[in-house]
């Protein structure tokens, strides 16, 4: 047996680290996304029934749904819903634009480019909601303190999958300090 493991230890055998990332950029991408819109989605729809917000989960459906239909329980699933799919995009390009940058600065610099965009451009131009200087300071802060760390959360997690060398190491080669 201890044949067999040290001479898998030699070049040219499958315990050696060949430099590859063993992570599937795609389903990584489509997992953490889904994770992300799910979790952020839930925390958003929390943070309008506690009137902390007064952004709709669905605001990324008003242009397209009625309001009546978006402020009913089944479509503030599918805002939800639509903030997944959303969040899925998202991490496919940060993954392809900021995929190799280290450090949660990224990731939260990605979170306010999508929140400027969302509520100082697109947003109100789309009706999705009020225009940034009448929708109110309480909403303005903790919708951006939402991307923040919707952002932080992708950029983070994809910057410690795609950098993270010391996990791909091959098994036995941390030798202890004795």
């Amino acid at each position: 047996m201890r044949k067999i493991q040290a001479s898998s230890r030699h070049k040219g055998t499958k315990n050696d680290y060949d430099g590859s990332t063993h992570t599937n950029p795609t389903t990584f991408c489509i997992q953490l996304g889904f994770f992300a819109g799910l979790f952020w989605g839930l925390v958003h729809w929390l943070l309008f029934v506690i009137n902390f917000t007064k952004v709709m989960p669905g605001f990324l459906l008003d242009p397209f749904m009625k309001q009546s239909f978006l402020r009913m329980w089944y479509g503030q699933f599918t805002g939800i819903a639509a903030f997944i799919v959303f969040s899925i995009i998202a991490a496919f390009i940060y993954k392809l634009l900021l995929g190799r940058l280290l450090g949660p600065w990224p990731g939260i610099l990605y979170g306010l480019f999508w929140w400027a965009l969302l509520f100082m451009t697109i947003g109100p131009a789309m009706s999705m909601m009020k225009p940034f200087n009448k929708i109110g300071y309480e909403t303005l802060i903790t919708e951006c303190c939402l991307f923040l760390l919707w952002g932080l959360f992708i950029g983070y997690t994809i910057a410690f999958e795609f950098t993270d060398e010391a996990g791909r190491e091959p098994s036995g080669s941390h030798k202890s300090i004795a």
